[in-house]
């Protein structure tokens, strides 16, 4: 299935958002936001720093009169470069375009399996800027077998779970980490879809170089196709 017809598929399998946070929190209760060089206010305080980050997202919800920050997919962002993990690199390689959509909301908050699958990996991603706890679910629907990512979870969310686990559509899956644990963001979830995983295990590229955006954003579909939120 080509590229083009694989997102018409995911785009049907449901006329309805699917909830992938606590399907309690309405989606009047979401605000988009924007986390690159795009957004002026990210000149006023620290970047590197995930309590500043807190406080940043806290206030931008706040503000808005929301529950929920989302938005992001093939977003070209600079805060990668707090970390050595992605900066040690030459700028041709440098990855800087997000592949998943983000949600950013308070710690501890519910993530719900967008469909039913089971889960063929997870793992602790604990370079500094990466994952932290990610789970990886597989799905196979009309004989399409693709995956979606679950990254920025809490410790507690890989702790009781084996690969093979079966999930239904909006089980809980996990909870939202702490930035101690999630690669020292603020608390959100990173969600991604992916139709080959190349083998990895727990992990999967969520930021992509420019010379190898092309790929990625084949392999990566828009998350909104399943999400649909209003941007």
């Amino acid at each position: 299935m080509n590229t083009e017809k694989f997102n018409q598929f995911l785009n049907k399998i449901s006329k309805e958002p699917l909830p992938v946070i606590d399907a309690a929190i309405s989606l009047e209760s979401y605000f988009p936001i924007v986390i690159s060089s795009k957004n002026k206010e990210l000149l006023n305080f620290d970047i590197s720093s995930s309590s500043e980050w807190e406080v940043y997202i806290k206030s931008f919800l706040e503000k808005n009169k929301a529950k929920i920050a989302f938005g992001g997919y093939l977003e070209k962002r600079n805060i990668y470069d707090r970390s050595n993990y992605f900066k040690n690199v030459s700028e041709k390689e440098k990855r800087n375009i997000h592949l998943g959509t983000d949600l950013w909301c308070k710690e501890n908050t519910k993530v719900l399996a967008v469909l039913d699958g089971e889960v063929h990996s997870f793992k602790n991603n604990k370079n500094f800027g990466d994952y932290g706890p990610t789970i990886i679910l597989k799905h196979e629907i009309e004989n399409e077998v693709f995956y979606t990512l679950y990254g920025h979870l809490s410790l507690a969310s890989i702790e009781n779970i084996k690969v093979g686990d079966a999930v239904l559509q909006g089980n809980t899956i996990g909870y939202l980490g702490s930035s101690t644990v999630n690669g020292e963001y603020a608390p959100h979830l990173h969600f991604q879809i992916i139709r080959d995983l190349e083998d990895n295990f727990g992990d999967y590229p969520g930021v992509s170089s420019k010379e190898n955006i092309a790929f990625y954003k084949n392999n990566c579909p828009n998350p909104n196709l399943l999400l649909k939120l209003a941007i």
